[in-house]
């Protein structure tokens, strides 16, 4: 069955805004909880408990000056921050969330779209928005960008390889590149983690660096960088890199509970968006959980981890999925 387009329209201009407030109401919900592990306050005074703290956020960044080095690039410049922005939400939009509806005489599917090869679009989507930050440091005209890019660009990269092949084994085990078909291969046979453990702990710690998130966060190494690619950023230009962040680990973790956690199925049979909300918001508590109790990598520790360590284990993890299911 197909939904009418207007539909279609309505349901992608719904889950951006849904996961625009999601994002901003992220950035409370990691205070509080690095508060809570670290004994310290976090936000509480912007509105009760601090809950107007995002609405706080974004007014400041609206009205704070945006100034730009005088020698920037100034269309590169000025786009890479909505290129790293619109990449990240584009990337939602195969993510299914629920098994679909009939509604009267309409039919309203599960994700804003259905594409055959979702995860290959994914992973393409998510390679074009490494180009907003490498082209954001370079046109920043500044030797400190440049450099924090050109360090975002090797890790987001070498990264990507292991994520890619660590879910080989879910593509085989699921027989499609479609999220909603490997969602319900798993309802018919089990949830992937169990027999894709390895392949989990790989896409994890991988998307993690691929995220730019702690331990992993040395392309924003404050104390040796000045900040990374986004130095010479300010206002809401600065703001969207920080919004395309959250947004794609947001994305990376909708994406792991859809290959391995069995997407919006559960033990029992409530609505379909409700378990996928539940899973969703435990895969990113362990991002904030990382974040508050792990120290920092050195940067060569970090690429001889990624790039040494987890890519030889992806690729024997795929190769012998390939073979038991062969021989099945």
């Amino acid at each position: 069955m197909t939904e009418v387009w207007w539909i279609s329209l309505i349901k992608a201009f719904l889950i951006i805004n849904l996961l625009l407030l999601t994002f901003a109401y992220l950035t409370w919900v990691e205070r509080k909880v690095l508060g809570r592990m670290q004994l310290r306050y976090g936000p509480n005074r912007a509105g009760p408990k601090g809950l107007l703290q995002p609405i706080a956020d974004l007014v400041k960044l609206i009205r704070k000056e945006s100034f730009y080095p005088a020698s920037a690039v100034d269309v590169l410049y000025i786009a890479a921050p909505v290129f790293s922005a619109f990449t990240a939400l584009a990337a939602f939009s195969v993510i299914p969330f629920g098994p679909g509806w009939q509604v009267g005489d309409y039919f309203v599917s599960g994700e804003v779209a259905n594409v055959s090869i979702g995860l290959v679009l994914i992973f393409a989507l998510g390679s074009l928005g490494i180009y907003g930050f490498i082209i954001g440091g370079w046109a920043s005209d500044s030797k400190y960008a440049l450099l924090g890019s050109m360090r975002t660009c090797a890790q987001m990269v070498s990264y990507e390889v292991s994520l890619t092949f660590a879910v080989l084994g879910v593509v085989i085990m699921g027989q499609s590149l479609s999220l909603v078909d490997i969602v319900h291969k798993q309802h018919e046979t089990f949830w992937f983690f169990a027999p894709q453990f390895v392949g989990l702990l790989i896409f994890f710690i991988a998307g993690v660096a691929e995220t730019n998130r702690p331990p992993f966060d040395l392309p924003e190494a404050d104390t040796e960088l000045v900040a990374g690619y986004h130095t010479e950023y300010s206002g809401m230009r600065f703001g969207l890199f920080q919004m395309g962040e959250y947004v794609n680990m947001i994305t990376l973790s909708a994406l792991a509970v859809t290959l391995f956690f069995g997407g919006w199925y559960g033990p029992w049979p409530p609505l379909g968006p409700v378990w996928f909300l539940i899973k969703l918001l435990i895969v990113i508590f362990v991002f904030l959980w990382l974040r508050a109790t792990l120290p920092r990598l050195r940067y060569d520790q970090l690429m001889r981890f990624g790039w040494k360590v987890l890519l030889p284990i992806a690729t024997i993890n795929a190769l012998v999925t390939a073979a038991l299911v062969v021989a099945l």
